[in-house]
């Protein structure tokens, strides 16, 4: 036998090369070829595709409305303050947040009050419009027009916000505690419905997101419904420690009607509504036809 590594040849099979002192089977051990496994079979991978997209057929079927009706439980009970202090009290406070910063105020959302500044400040104007900039120009280079739509739609909102006078403006951050959370609600439970190439998709956020977005929104769109027939519903009065309540503010201070508050909560609640509906076909439809493509 000959040595694989000297090459020099023995008469006789041995353990160990005579010359250069090499144990063979130590070699063969270390010089083994690397065994990988054997790539999935072409069905199998079809299978395990098929059965993902059913899934997330009724994924998108289900996860919506039952998210929506046990919430929905919840907040009409009486836990409706653990789901406040725990989920839509955060949604609400960021809802101020984001229409003082459309509005080119600063704000900071904070648990219960939402601090903002005493008038108008340039860098939150600009930050935000360039911040927007960027993202619909991503989007454009993505090629995904609903968020460039979407991001031009908010860029028009701003340039409107900011126009607003002062009185106007902080009237809009005084209704857009309640008003954006229900806005921010929807976009949340929307965001179930991300691509599946998606970060929001593969990291799961969106279950967390769908969560939150129901009881953000579900908290103010129950209090505001009902109201339309008993006004003792509204939370009018002082927020202990904190300041007056919003719709005391938009009454007293700014001079909205109590009816026509009310009003403006419900439309933009049904709204909303609307929007949730067609994202809500729309999920189902794409899913269905993936479901049928594997």
């Amino acid at each position: 036998m000959q040595c694989p590594k000297c090459l020099f040849d023995h008469k006789d099979q041995t353990t160990e090369c005579l010359k250069c002192g090499l144990i063979f089977a130590k070699y063969v051990s270390q010089n083994a070829p690397t065994s990988f496994p054997a790539p999935a079979e072409p069905d199998t991978v079809a299978a395990a595709g098929a059965e993902e997209a059913r899934n997330e057929l009724k994924y998108r079927l289900l996860a919506l409305p039952l998210t929506l009706l046990i919430v929905g439980i919840l907040v009409a009970s009486s836990l409706q303050p653990m789901v406040r202090l725990v989920l839509s009290m955060w949604v609400h406070e960021c809802g101020h947040a984001v229409t003082a910063w459309l509005c080119g105020f600063g704000a900071f959302p904070g648990p219960w009050r939402t601090p903002v500044s005493d008038g108008r400040i340039a860098a939150v104007t600009v930050v935000l419009l360039c911040g927007l900039g960027w993202g619909i120009f991503r989007a454009w280079k993505a090629r995904n027009w609903y968020l460039v739509t979407g991001g031009a739609a908010v860029a028009a909102l701003q340039l409107f916000c900011t126009l607003l006078p002062a009185h106007q403006a902080r009237a809009l951050i005084t209704f857009g505690g309640d008003g954006g959370a229900l806005v921010l609600g929807t976009l949340l439970m929307a965001a179930f419905y991300a691509p599946p190439d998606s970060e929001v998709y593969r990291g799961g956020l969106r279950w967390g997101f769908l969560v939150i977005g129901a009881a953000g929104f579900l908290d103010p769109f129950e209090t505001w419904w009902t109201s339309r027939n008993d006004i003792a519903r509204i939370p009018f009065g002082e927020n202990v420690g904190v300041n007056f309540s919003d719709p005391t503010l938009l009454v007293d201070v700014y001079g909205w009607t109590v009816q026509g508050m009310i009003r403006r909560y419900v439309w933009l609640g049904l709204a909303c509504l609307g929007v949730l509906v067609v994202v809500y076909i729309m999920g189902i439809m794409q899913a269905r036809a993936a479901a049928k493509g594997t």
